[in-house]
């Protein structure tokens, strides 16, 4: 074992609120990419680390069964490879020779450029302890990340289940979110690739300017409307489609018919890199900083103060050319939340 954080002794720091309207656990899946293993590789490491049983639908697609959360999935994330494993091998063997050869000269250029994603189902918080054991195996193994090399551009992403679905719960996320967005910005090193690619890009000006006016409390039905009018993408850094669709199907779709867009109760946060080669990296650094988000939105004085100095802040073009609001947020920030 390589890795100096010791992952086997993690204890997941809980937000203010772990629990959902229900009673229970709050839950949250969580996606890796990365290159260095094979699927089949990776959907052993998988399976031996949550004692599940591997199914191989294709080539490129593996389903780990037996986790009491749910199905893990191991996958290349190359959506024409994908389809050729799904489909039926030809009946003339000369064509199945022909396209099994362009299949592994595509797929030889494919896995030195695209990534292997790893997708959890939604696990109780408590499990990202999970994740960072797994995270540890996997680089052990020999998985590489955005910094193996200058064109891979590999990230993270967390859905993390939110206590209420009600309209307030919903905006103070998205309030708090702003007001961070510049720090988590910082925290997380954006590779240039990530930069150059636009990935998981930033929310309209005028849009963050008009959620985090105090007096911005609409409900939720407007809440949605005002989203799809500024973000009909799911190129954001924290995509809300998801959770809208899965609040008002009808509403969402009437605006976006992207099908890749899935209904579930989460968030849908995309973060930049995923270094899972370095030995100091894991899953602890991106949930240390996501629980600031969870602080300032369970924090209703200090998330309308921390508003207000945004607005002010923004309002201020000599302030935003002489000041860096990463720093400026800093006195609205908790301490130990688990970094």
């Amino acid at each position: 074992m390589t890795t100096t954080h010791d992952d086997q002794d993690w204890q997941v720091p809980m937000p203010p609120r772990p629990c959902g309207a229900d009673g229970a656990m709050r839950r949250i899946g969580v996606e890796l990419e990365m290159i260095g293993l094979s699927v089949a590789a990776i959907s052993e490491i998988v399976a031996a680390r949550v004692g599940g049983q591997l199914d191989k639908q294709t080539r490129y697609e593996h389903r780990i069964s037996g986790d009491e959360a749910g199905d893990w999935g191991v996958e290349l994330d190359y959506e024409y490879l994908k389809e050729l494993g799904r489909q039926d091998k030809p009946d003339d063997e000369l064509r199945e020779l022909i396209e099994e050869a362009a299949e592994r000269v595509l797929r030889t250029g494919a896995e030195t450029v695209v990534p292997v994603e790893v997708v959890s189902p939604p696990l109780p918080l408590a499990r990202l302890a999970d994740i960072q054991s797994l995270i540890a195996d996997l680089r052990d193994a020999g998985a590489r990340g955005s910094g193996a090399g200058w064109s891979y551009a590999f990230g993270m992403q967390f859905n993390p289940e939110l206590p209420d679905l009600d309209g307030e719960t919903v905006l103070r996320y998205l309030k708090a979110f702003f007001c961070l967005y510049d720090w988590l910005v910082e925290r997380a090193n954006v590779d240039l690739t990530r930069r150059i690619t636009g990935f998981s890009a930033a929310f309209p000006g005028d849009y963050v300017r008009k959620v985090i006016d105090p007096d911005y409390q609409p409900e939720l039905p407007a809440l949605i409307d005002d989203y799809l009018a500024a973000n009909p993408t799911r190129n954001r850094a924290l995509d809300m489609l998801p959770l809208f669709l899965h609040l008002d199907r009808e509403r969402v779709r009437a605006v976006v018919d992207d099908p890749r867009v899935k209904a579930r109760p989460t968030l849908h946060y995309r973060l930049p890199n995923c270094e899972i080669d370095r030995p100091d990296w894991g899953i602890h650094l991106a949930w240390a900083d996501w629980l600031q988000v969870e602080h300032l939105a369970g924090d209703h004085g200090r998330l309308d103060s921390a508003c207000i100095a945004y607005a002010e802040w923004l309002d201020k073009p000599v302030s935003r050319l002489l000041q860096n609001w990463a720093e400026e947020i800093e006195p609205w920030l908790v301490t130990a939340t688990g970094r």
